[in-house]
């Protein structure tokens, strides 16, 4: 196999870390450009810079590079970031990197654009539009959930609290993908013909599962009834009103209002493939990769061997 020299953006979130790791594991050299302040032991056998996305850090930054992969995104999705940040930011490093003359283009983005109804979701989609026209090869990468997007009920449940649903806890499904799988998916993307030039939806293994079947996973291993408690979707609908409302006199309810208009979205939509043809989620078309699982992920959690590292990807 091919080892390349790589540079890794977004690299010390949960997913570039293991992304990096992946990367590492396959023999290529990664050298990883990081925030000032981040911490660079985060990533063990990569080559560190620190500096901000600016030209003249990523001129430096693609010196010798023939391949990027960027795990650049928000971390809220609000307006301002998602431009600055899924848009921006990934743009500045498409153009440095065709002025380096790297070869290929590696995008994290997601399974969600395919319903653009957030700013941030027309952000990504206006990066991977300028990624697609880039005179070099590239891979758009639209993973669904991730296990730490759906691990917030978790303590709930610990201290014997309700597991929250939307409706009837069946209005969504996904088949969420673990961090070290998707950085595995993502690091095959250099070395595969068969990902290049392509939009890439990916799942972990399947089935498909629901909020009801992820309560079941802890009906199972806390050995006990879990109690849920249903929140009607049109609820989130009247709390979004009364957001947007007080949002025209006061810029800090604006942003809450575009926050819970996230937390909606994501209440009601599958992380699946949407047929357009047939209106609807499929899970079928979904693809699988990987071996970990979710109810695995939460029997570790509740082990203390991994941390409830959600950042901005919480649903609850």
């Amino acid at each position: 196999m091919a080892q390349l020299s790589i540079l890794l953006l977004g690299g010390t979130g949960t997913i570039g870390r293991a992304t990096a790791q992946a990367l590492r594991a396959e023999g290529h050299q990664v050298t990883a450009l990081i925030r000032p302040a981040a911490n660079a032991d985060l990533l063990p056998g990569c080559t560190v810079i620190r500096g901000e996305l600016s030209p003249d850090t990523l001129s430096q930054a693609m010196s010798g590079i023939e391949a990027v992969v960027s795990c650049l995104a928000s971390r809220t999705g609000a307006p301002k970031d998602a431009w600055a940040v899924d848009h921006a930011a990934n743009s500045a490093a498409l153009k440095a990197a065709v002025a380096a003359g790297v070869r290929h283009f590696t995008l994290l983005s997601a399974i969600c654009v395919q319903k653009p109804l957030l700013e941030f979701q027309k952000a990504k989609l206006a990066f991977e539009a300028e990624l697609q026209a880039a005179p070099l090869s590239w891979t758009i990468v639209r993973p669904t959930a991730y296990f730490k997007s759906l691990s917030g009920q978790v303590a709930r449940v610990q201290e014997n609290r309700a597991f929250l649903v939307f409706g009837d806890g069946k209005l969504t499904a996904c088949k969420p993908i673990s961090d070290a799988d998707l950085g595995r998916f993502l690091a095959l993307t250099l070395t595969d013909p068969e990902k290049r030039n392509r939009v890439l939806p990916i799942g972990g293994p399947g089935p498909a599962i629901t909020p009801l079947d992820q309560a079941a996973m802890l009906e199972r291993l806390f050995d006990r009834p879990v109690p849920i408690r249903r929140v009607p979707v049109a609820l989130m609908s009247t709390i979004i009103a009364g957001l947007a409302a007080l949002g025209t006199v006061s810029p800090r309810f604006a942003v809450r209002a575009g926050l819970a208009r996230i937390g909606r979205y994501y209440a009601t939509q599958s992380m699946l493939v949407w047929d357009a043809a047939a209106n609807r989620y499929d899970a079928d078309l979904t693809p699988e990769f990987g071996t970990d699982r979710l109810e695995d992920h939460y029997a570790a959690m509740l082990r203390g061997e991994v941390a409830d590292d959600r950042g901005a990807h919480a649903i609850f």
